[in-house]
């Protein structure tokens, strides 16, 4: 009867071996989980990746000028008060007007001629200029009023060596 008790010992260690090398062999076939990266580790790759092959630029301006040259030149462009307008006129004419209001003068810019004319009124609507040459540089007259919150308008009066043939143009501003 001993060898019928030591069999059933035997048979029951046997199936409890077999159980076991079947776990371990399930659990040693089941895939692996690839963790994904973590946002640091991401970052700190990103980090380690080159920008660019070339180095980059200096921050340091070098001036070679003086403070007062500088200070006049920043002067110069700061307070300018150059306002730059182009004006359609009929007769047909272009005139572009550029208004330097710190000296009170406008420059009158057309096919003939330029010409620098003077503010002569305090008013800003309308505003009167008048120069004591015609816009060729020649003898003559000009005269130019322009009206209107932006100087929308103008109108310029013009004579050469002749003061009593004046020719009239209205003008307006283009957009």
């Amino acid at each position: 009867m001993m060898n019928v008790a030591l069999l059933k010992q035997w048979r029951h260690s046997l199936v409890v071996t077999a159980l076991l090398a079947g776990a371990l062999s399930v659990t040693a076939c089941q895939p692996k989980q690839e963790t994904e990266p973590s946002l640091e580790e991401s970052i700190s790759e990103e980090q380690a990746v080159p920008m660019s092959a070339e180095p980059a630029e200096p921050s340091d301006v070098v001036v070679d000028a003086s403070a007062s040259e500088v200070a006049d030149d920043t002067v110069a462009t700061v307070n300018t008060g150059v306002n730059q307008i182009t004006y359609l006129c009929s007769p047909e004419l272009e005139v572009e007007a550029t208004y330097k209001d710190a000296d009170s003068q406008v420059v009158l810019a057309t096919a003939k001629g330029s010409v620098t004319l003077t503010k002569t009124n305090e008013a800003s609507n309308p505003e009167v200029f008048e120069g004591a040459t015609a816009i060729d540089g020649t003898t003559g007259f000009v005269q130019w009023r322009v009206a209107h919150k932006d100087r929308e308008t103008g109108v310029m009066r013009t004579a050469g060596t002749d003061a009593t043939n004046v020719t009239t143009y209205e003008c307006k501003k283009t957009q």
